[in-house]
């Protein structure tokens, strides 16, 4: 599963979420129009996401989750969340959710959350404990996990 990076982990759920809503809609939770809403969220996610890379590439560390980072980066989105590129992802989902309208492609989000948080966060967060230690360990009292 590390293998396969998050964005295509965002794929993956993406395509799922359609499968979900074209072929088991149960029920619309998100009329037209304003499931077309959903498309700000999508934008929001999206914009965290790259301005989260951006301050990554400015740090002058990876923002591959399989290779070990060469900063503690704790500013910009990262005030407010210790994973804000992962929370980016995440408004996107909800936002294809929304977009969709149909009460099934919001399974996927959730799932998408448990296996990014346990696929990931975890073992970014070993990796960065192991390597800033005392530093990122105030960082993870002063900043959640997720939001």
């Amino acid at each position: 599963m590390r293998r396969v990076i998050p964005p295509v982990w965002v794929l993956i759920s993406v395509g799922l979420m359609a499968g979900l809503h074209f072929y088991l809609p149960i029920r619309t939770v998100v009329p037209r129009p304003l499931n077309m809403s959903g498309g700000v969220l999508v934008l929001i996610g999206f914009s965290l996401l790259g301005w989260s890379a951006l301050i990554f590439r400015r740090a002058r560390t990876t923002i591959s989750p399989f290779l070990e980072s060469a900063a503690l980066v704790t500013s910009g989105p990262f005030r407010l969340s210790r994973n804000p590129i992962y929370v980016g992802m995440v408004l996107g989902l909800v936002g294809v959710a929304i977009m969709f309208g149909s009460l099934t492609p919001f399974v996927v989000v959730p799932v998408f959350v448990v296996l990014i948080d346990r696929g990931f966060i975890a073992p970014e967060e070993r990796m960065l404990n192991a390597k800033f230690s005392n530093e990122y360990e105030k960082y993870c009292r002063r900043v959640r996990r997720w939001v």
